[in-house]
Parts: C-alpha cells; sequence; structure tokens
C-alpha cells in the first residue's frame, strides 16, 4: 500500500471516529426521554423553581425550547441548580447535556475546558450596586469601598483590572453562592455588589429595601452569556446553536406562538423554510422538518422570551437595550436558515 493509500485509510477511520462519537447526545438524551439543563441555584429572571419545584426563567426557556425541539414537548426537561464554582465540573462529567446559568463566553473557556459556546443569548456586562444612602454617582468615586461578588465567575478578575487600571483601592470580599453575596451586601459587610448587571436587577428584588439602592453607570466588562455544552459533539453543538437562532429568525419575521399557524399557511420562503413547510432543514439537525415550529408553538420567539422573564412583563423590567434585534437597533442577530 503506497503513501497516499495510506493517508486516505487512516483519514477514512478518522471520519468514521469522528462519526460515530457524534449524536451521541441527542440519542442518550432521546433514550432518557428527557434533556437535564443546568441552571442557577435561583436567580429571578434566568432561573428560578418555585415553592413547587417549578422552573421559570430566560435560561430555562431556553432549555424547554431545546426539549421542544427534540421531544415536541417543551416539560421534558430536568433542571440541575448548579453553583458558579461547580458548574463546569458538572457539564465535564456528563452529569448535564447543556449548562445554561448566566455564563459568559472566554477565551479559557472556549478552550481550556473542553467546551463549545453555542450562541450569545444575551449580551451583558458587570456593573455595581450601591446604598442611594451613599450618595455616590459614579465607580470611580468608590476609592476604599469593601466590594462583595462571587468565586468561581470572572466578576473578580474584571473588579482588579478596572481598580487597577483607575488606581483606586477596594476590599475585595468573595463568597461561594450569590446568595451568601446578597446576605453579606444586604446586612451592610460591604459597600458594593457587583456582578453582571442583570444580575443585580434580578439579586436586587432579594434585598430588605430593594428601592434604596441604584446601579451605577458604569459597564466594567463584556459578558456575553451563552449556553455550553462540550466538545466532541458537533451535531449536539449545532442543535443548542439553531435553537437560539430559530428564536431569532422567528422575531425577525414577526412569527410568535400567537401567530405560528398562520406562519405555517404562508407561502413566503422564508418563512417556509423556518416553520418546515419547505426544505429538510430540521433533518440536517438531527430532528423533524418541525423542529422550529415547535420551539415557536410550545415556547415563542426571542422577544416573548425576554419580555415575559426580563422584559417590561417582568418584575425586572429591563430595557432590551443592545439585546433588540439587529433591525431595530440592537445586535442580536441570527444567520439564515437556507
Amino acid at each position: 500500500m503506497n503513501r497516499v493509500s495510506v493517508y486516505f485509510a487512516i483519514l477514512a477511520v478518522s471520519l468514521f471516529s469522528i462519526g460515530a462519537t457524534q449524536a451521541q447526545t441527542l440519542k442518550k438524551v432521546r433514550d432518557r426521554g428527557a434533556l437535564i439543563c443546568g441552571v442557577t441555584q435561583g436567580l429571578p429572571g434566568f432561573s428560578s423553581p418555585d415553592d413547587k419545584g417549578n422552573w421559570t426563567g430566560f435560561d430555562v426557556d431556553f432549555c424547554r425550547a431545546m426539549a421542544a425541539a427534540i421531544f415536541n414537548d417543551a416539560t421534558k426537561v430536568k433542571f440541575s441548580p448548579l453553583s458558579a464554582k461547580d458548574r463546569f465540573t458538572a457539564l465535564q462529567s456528563g452529569e448535564i447535556d447543556v449548562l445554561a446559568r448566566v455564563t459568559s463566553w472566554t477565551l479559557s473557556r472556549d478552550t481550556a475546558l473542553g467546551f463549545n459556546f453555542a450562541a450569545v443569548t444575551y449580551y451583558d456586562g458587570q456593573g455595581f450596586l450601591i446604598r442611594k444612602s451613599l450618595k455616590v454617582n459614579s465607580a470611580l468615586e468608590l476609592n476604599g469601598a469593601s466590594i462583595c461578588t462571587q468565586t468561581g465567575t470572572t466578576s473578580e478578575l474584571n473588579i482588579s483590572d478596572y481598580f487597577r487600571t483607575h488606581k483606586i483601592k477596594y476590599e475585595l470580599v468573595a463568597f461561594a453562592t450569590a446568595d451568601e453575596v446578597v446576605k453579606a451586601y444586604d446586612t451592610g459587610r460591604c459597600d458594593v455588589f457587583s456582578t453582571d448587571v442583570s444580575q443585580l436587577y434580578a439579586e436586587r428584588l432579594k434585598l430588605t429595601n430593594p428601592d434604596e439602592h441604584t446601579i451605577l453607570p458604569e459597564i466594567i466588562s463584556k459578558e456575553p452569556l451563552s449556553p455550553v455544552v462540550r466538545h466532541g459533539d458537533d451535531q449536539w453543538l449545532d442543535i443548542a446553536r439553531w435553537t437560539h437562532f430559530a428564536m431569532i429568525n422567528a422575531e425577525e419575521l414577526n412569527i410568535s406562538s400567537k401567530n405560528i399557524g398562520d406562519a405555517l399557511k404562508s407561502e413566503r420562503p422564508d418563512v417556509m423554510r423556518l416553520v418546515g413547510t419547505e426544505g429538510t432543514f430540521g433533518e440536517q439537525l438531527g430532528l423533524t422538518k418541525e423542529w422550529a415550529e415547535r420551539i415557536i408553538r410550545l415556547v415563542g420567539n426571542y422577544g416573548e422570551i425576554f419580555e415575559r422573564n426580563l422584559g417590561a412583563s417582568s418584575r425586572l423590567n429591563i430595557a432590551r437595550g443592545i439585546n433588540n434585534l439587529w433591525t431595530k437597533g440592537g445586535i442580536q442577530y441570527a444567520p439564515p436558515i437556507r
């Protein structure tokens, strides 16, 4: 056998091995009959359970959307509450199928940990929560302040970078869980609470007197939040990625859970490709042609999910801002289905 023949023989074996490893997660999830999704231990707006154990939130709805695409049943999800410290180990070990836990996409997490980030579902940035009574209007006025934050997150490094850059002295007070941070700040253990701004909106609701606290204007970091899957299963990455893209495309096309029936009758090519009345795009993902229609019908488009969990229809009342569609001044943008 000559060198060329050996090369192609090795390539064929490699491609077979790669193909064999792919689709493992989808098969495992289908055989189990439910998706296991890693979420926070309770962050209003993103993922939190009620007293009966029913989970709601922006990240929860992403997991439900994946379940809808796979099973045609958005309830076939088991939620695994994880701390910031334990979330990556749970994903690496296979304890969960996908991590949807306000996790920032960084180079080291993307490469060194053996993960793939599916898509930026929420563009965030780190900020500061402070008592109004301190009459501080800018983070640049925080010289000598004590700052509470959570370990195992990007927050500690961001704080260090910001205060070192501006030559401001500070005291860092770090805790293992978000609830410990909230309690420490609420009881006066520190002057400032720092984490992603979206989380500050959520955690402020847990304080004794939420209206006595304000978020400073400075955003000191980029925190692109994304669901995370393991390396080695491209099909599973595609399903997670295109779950988000389907919801963005649906909002762009003005297709929602309320008018999905009309969309199924549409003769517009882009609508037909999305809802599965034309093409074999769902089959290319290892799903069925109705995969996106299931997501929209059972969970909603991106705008619906944002509004009920984080926006004007929620307790957080966060403006869409840069998380609006690119056609409306934001940067949420999805590749086309074609």
